[in-house]
């Protein structure tokens, strides 16, 4: 599984922003797929995960109400929109994928084995 991110960008708090993860290398219907974010000196944090097939998500607490996870089955692509964005939302964006398609949805970056290279967000004050 490849998955490769992008759309980050330098925006002002309160912007919104949206990030895409597209992904290759296996059926995207078998995926559940999750972005993690990485702030300078700070430990990766989970931000929000869907599973594919049947649309289920789950987001942080920190994001809940001001991010929203989408998908795009022709393109094989999992967005991540941002809205009201805070200074604290500034990291490196990754987005991550496992081979699932039932049960409940990980939170933990061990429980995904397949990473992309990450894309900076940057939101200033």
């Amino acid at each position: 599984v490849q998955l490769q991110a992008s759309g980050g960008g330098l925006v002002q708090a309160g912007d919104s922003l949206r990030l895409s993860c597209v992904v290759s290398g296996s059926p995207s219907s078998n995926l559940a797929v999750g972005w993690f974010r990485q702030a300078p000196g700070k430990e990766r944090e989970f931000v929000a995960a869907r599973k594919w097939r049947n649309g289920d998500t789950m987001y942080s607490d920190s994001v809940k109400g001001r991010f929203t996870i989408s998908r795009d089955n022709a393109k094989d692509t999992l967005y991540l929109q941002m809205n009201s964005l805070k200074p604290d939302d500034t990291a490196i964006y990754l987005c991550a994928a496992r081979e699932q398609r039932f049960g409940a949805i990980y939170t933990s970056q061990t429980n995904y084995p397949y990473w992309g290279k990450g894309t900076l967000v940057t939101v200033s004050s």
